[in-house]
């Protein structure tokens, strides 16, 4: 049991150190002659609740600390006073599926040949394992290649001037050397991970400018491009890497003009998925889901108008968001028209820019995970997992962009990024099947969301401390409290819990009636 979610040790110790005590206490009696009484202990009221620690980890914008665990925060009896942030476990909203990041041609390139077996192993291990790695439950594969890719391909490329409508030439040969084995060793670490896969461009022969960069679909082959992403689904399941979610195109209004890419309006992505990708994928025993959009947020429009088309819209489990226009915000107003599809943030890339000069921490914490979540995301996935000093390899596209990690190409030394640890505070303690629940913000300057997790009421809350200088904060659920003092610009993640004897007892009587279940009944 990993420290974070355990139940305090002492209960069971402390309880059989009390039974013995009194035992012996009797035994040595029976030989002694009478002597006056001890003095009685005082007890707890059997109807006073015993209290737990908090748990808690920080990272400081200025590097100070990094997911840095402090000691325990005791809570303390008393009711809600004005200006505490108050968790309501009774207001739930979303269940989470996971934190991750994309495991791109490059940085499968870099994890497969700038590595050692043992480091390779250490870090995917570092990544995708349960605590105290970060436990990265999802992931983004592209579709062919995106400008994280060392050449552009698609899995049907043809000779100029040919086409291929039954797919007769489709294959992932260029997948199998760095991708395939990455992916398959992260599933092994982690056989749950869920993947989402996105095409930056179908092959050119479906296309208008008969160029992967560019150009539109030609509605001739719409169905062949629902039938090509039905085909990578196949394939990637024949490895044993099963496909979580398909978009049907990244970034769609967005043309590239270095890489492969298209602009694919709303009318057209509607057609494919009300009129091929979606009964396809429908008949399927295996469910794949399909997220419509995959682009910014400033364009709510765009995935509203592809959901009010009462064919397409029922094959749309959900909308996939980037972070690089607009704000989270516009997540709650598409679910309040639909609040039978999901959110997930499929792409979101800090960089070496101007504005990151000071650090990404708290804007990766703040600004993308706490706020998408509390816009409903379920999942939020970082743009490329790993890249290298010179911040690709890369074919066009992002100059500056960083990895979650920075490998370098010499030495297979692994630099942790500002979005390593902004992501940790999230992954490594909010595990899939979490629950979002009620937590108010009364400070503007202090951000914070709320989790239970369902298997023992743990809770957890990650707070943002946006000022400059360091800010106490008090906590409270019903009738206990705790306070802590934040560092100025800060990330914590508190965890608690909030029975720690009824939590112990929980998990007693599951380990009593598995062991139960092992022993062959008389």
């Amino acid at each position: 049991m990993h420290e974070g979610r355990g139940v305090p040790g002492w209960l069971p110790i402390a309880g059989f150190a009390l039974i013995t005590g009194a035992a012996l206490a009797g035994l040595h009696a029976t030989h002694q002659p009478a002597s006056p009484p001890p003095p009685v202990p005082q007890v707890r009221p059997a109807d006073e609740p015993i209290l737990p620690a908090v748990q808690v980890w920080v990272s400081t914008a200025d590097r100070r600390e990094l997911l840095a665990r402090q000691p325990d925060i005791p809570m303390v009896p008393g009711k809600p006073q004005p200006g505490e942030v108050v968790i309501d476990p009774h207001a739930t909203y979303q269940s989470i599926v996971g934190f991750g990041a994309a495991i791109t041609d490059a940085s499968a390139w870099l994890i497969q040949n700038r590595l050692s077996g043992e480091q390779r192993a250490a870090l995917l291990r570092e990544m995708f394992g349960p605590p105290p790695g970060l436990g990265m439950a999802m992931t983004r594969l592209t579709i062919g290649a995106s400008d994280f890719s060392p050449k552009p391909y698609t899995l049907d490329d043809m000779p100029a001037g040919q086409v291929d409508p039954e797919l007769a030439h489709f294959n992932v040969g260029t997948n199998l050397h760095d991708l395939i084995p990455t992916v398959r060793e992260a599933l092994a670490i982690n056989p749950q991970l869920r993947i989402i896969a996105s095409p930056w461009s179908p092959p050119a022969w479906m296309k208008s400018s008969d160029n992967l960069i560019g150009g539109q679909l030609l509605p001739a082959f719409e169905s062949a491009y629902a039938d090509y992403l039905v085909k990578y689904v196949d394939a990637f399941r024949g490895y044993g890497i099963p496909i979580f979610a398909l978009t049907v195109q990244n970034e769609p209004g967005y043309v590239p003009a270095t890489y492969p890419g298209m602009a694919v309006p709303a009318a057209t992505r509607t057609s494919l998925i009300g009129q091929y990708l979606g009964p396809a994928l429908a008949a399927r025993r295996r469910r794949v889901r399909i997220l419509e959009w995959d682009h910014n947020w400033d364009a709510p429009d765009q995935p509203l108008d592809v959901l009010a088309d009462p064919v397409a819209a029922p094959y749309v489990s959900g909308v996939a968001w980037h972070c690089y226009a607009g704000t989270p915000s516009v997540q709650s107003d598409v679910h309040r028209a639909h609040p039978d599809k999901d959110a997930y943030i499929t792409e979101c890339s800090g960089g070496d820019w101007a504005s990151a000069r000071h650090g990404e921490l708290l804007w990766f914490a703040r600004d993308l995970l706490l706020a998408g979540i509390r816009n409903w995301a379920r999942g939020v996935v970082y743009w490329n997992l790993a890249l290298d000093e010179n911040h690709g390899p890369h074919a066009g596209g992002c100059d500056l962009c960083k990895g979650v990690v920075t490998i370098d190409s010499q030495t297979g030394a692994v630099i942790r990024n500002d979005e390593y640890y902004a992501f940790a505070h999230f992954s490594r303690f909010v595990p899939p099947g979490a629950v979002r629940v009620g937590s108010n913000e009364p400070d503007k300057d202090i951000d914070n969301v709320a989790f239970v997790i369902p298997d023992d009421g743990t809770r957890v809350m990650v707070m943002v401390n946006s000022r400059v200088e360091a800010h106490t904060v008090s906590v409270g659920e019903g009738d206990a409290s705790f306070r802590y003092t934040m560092p100025a610009q800060s990330v914590a993640t508190f965890v608690w819990q909030p029975d720690p004897v009824g939590s112990w007892a929980r998990r007693l009587k599951r380990w009593l009636g598995d062991l139960r279940a092992l022993v062959p009944h008389a």
